[in-house]
């Protein structure tokens, strides 16, 4: 991704390279590349929604071309990018980032009032299994009083056979857990897991490890933006 994204912006969106998208469960896809640099005004409403309610000292995770960050700054607003990608990283300075850093969401120490995890953010966490470990980093990085707004879709229509009726494949344990790889030109990368989790079990998920996850708002299909907060005591 962070070789498309370069690219894209050397090129000025001229470029003739696709970044394509593979995965078992489906067709092969493709990642338009303008939908990274899009504007605030170009931005689905449950982005839109996230960037008003973010505050303070904001960390923007996954954060690609720096779009989110970028409509931050237009805002007034401190925000600090991160990506695991040198490519990303640097494309997002040379476009006004003011602070673009190289930086995995794991390794993350610093104190934030909001952690923003979009276009699907919470797919970073790959797994069920990792669940814990996502509430353990955001309880250390999180501020008194802090927020993390996320957005996710429930995917459960990829596997409806007729309305109402859910028939999920044997061999998944969570209908939400998928695997991709994604190639822009010669460029391949390895295949990753993604997370895809529904409302219902992201806020049970939450309860167990001491925090609320509260549904800010939904989207037009099966998509909604969540705002995860620490239980009052």
């Amino acid at each position: 991704m962070g070789a498309a994204i370069a690219d894209y912006y050397k090129t000025d969106g001229r470029t003739t390279g696709k970044l394509r998208v593979f995965s078992p469960m489906f067709d092969e896809d493709e990642i338009p590349l303008e939908t990274l640099f899009r504007e605030y005004d170009e931005m689905p409403v449950l982005e839109q929604k996230a960037l008003q309610l973010a505050n303070g000292r904001i960390l923007d995770v996954g954060a690609g071309a720096g779009c989110h960050t970028l409509a931050l700054q237009d805002m007034g607003k401190q925000a600090t990018a991160i990506d695991i990608s040198e490519l990303s990283v640097e494309t997002m300075q040379k476009r006004g980032v003011e602070h673009a850093v190289l930086q995995d969401f794991w390794k993350v120490e610093e104190k934030y009032d909001t952690i923003l995890m979009l276009m699907n953010g919470i797919g970073i966490i790959g797994t069920l299994k990792k669940l814990p470990d996502f509430f353990a980093q955001i309880d250390k990085i999180l501020a008194d009083g802090g927020q993390v707004l996320l957005d996710s879709s429930d995917i459960c229509y990829v596997f409806e056979v007729e309305d109402d009726i859910i028939e999920i494949p044997s061999h998944m344990d969570y209908y939400g857990e998928l695997s991709y790889q994604m190639q822009y030109k010669r460029i391949k990368g390895e295949e990753f897991p993604w997370l895809y989790i529904d409302p219902d079990l992201l806020q049970e998920e939450a309860e167990k490890h001491g925090f609320t996850a509260e549904v800010v708002e939904y989207g037009e299909h099966y998509d909604f933006l969540a705002k995860i907060e620490r239980k009052k005591e």
